[in-house]
């Protein structure tokens, strides 16, 4: 199991820590992060919770660009741009591209990934932060359609060249809270794609709910990243 923490670099974190974007704030994070043992640290300057409006390239590379000297371990970046891709790399070399939108939001994304060889984040999302709410109707069920998905995807990675890739469910992105929670109770199904699967689940609005596939369990953060580990995600995304 690889945790990866999470690093939000925008004005509106739920963080209160990291909102003013200062080495000291985000270095201080980081050693955090570490010390609970994360792997991976995952850096992000847009914020993609509902509602969320759209951040112009420019500020999101300038958020970005102080933070990438301040770690020294694995690094991901969450970004749906091929641009900020690029940059990136040209500071710090490889890294992992972790892409809310699986390459859908930016064509260039996935010839750009297996141009510089990079791993490969794939979520599974509806619409933008602002209509994935209303965007969560799934008549085949919502675990087989996010399995077609990356029957999808995975048929656009081997056409562009891209081998090294990790399978994010999206929850939270597009579906209901039950939906959520059946997709959680059946991640192992997944496992036929044969990628590590990544699940983020901390302070989703779902975890706030009953799960109904497991009447009176607790609720909560830790509870959901139990039961993701128990159906075999291989990498949590933690804040």
């Amino acid at each position: 199991m690889i945790l990866m923490g999470v690093v939000n670099l925008t004005p509106d974190s739920f963080r209160e820590e990291t909102r003013a974007m200062t080495p000291a704030a985000i270095r201080r994070r980081v050693k955090t992060l570490l010390g609970r043992g994360c792997g991976i640290i995952d850096f992000g300057a847009v914020s993609t919770r509902p509602g969320a409006a759209d951040v112009p390239v420019e500020t999101e590379w300038q958020r970005l660009e102080p933070a990438l000297a301040l770690v020294k371990t694995a690094v991901s970046i969450d970004t749906t741009n091929a641009g900020i891709v690029r940059r990136v790399y040209g500071r710090i070399g490889r890294f992992i591209v972790n892409d809310i939108s699986a390459g859908e939001d930016d064509p260039a994304m996935l010839p750009t990934v297996a141009e510089l060889g990079l791993p490969y984040i794939a979520m599974h999302k509806r619409g933008n932060p602002r209509s994935m709410d209303a965007l969560a109707d799934y008549p085949q069920g919502v675990v087989k359609a996010v399995d077609e998905y990356f029957e999808q995807f995975a048929a656009k990675a081997e056409k562009s060249g891209i081998t090294e890739w990790i399978l994010d469910p999206g929850f939270g992105f597009a579906k209901t809270a039950e939906q959520n929670w059946e997709l959680l109770e059946n991640l192992h199904l997944f496992k036929h794609f044969g990628r590590p699967i990544l699940v983020g689940v901390a302070d989703k609005r779902f975890t706030r709910t009953p799960n109904p596939f497991a009447p009176g369990q607790d609720t909560g953060s830790q509870y959901a990243e139990r039961l993701a580990v128990e159906r075999g995600a291989d990498i949590l995304r933690i804040h």
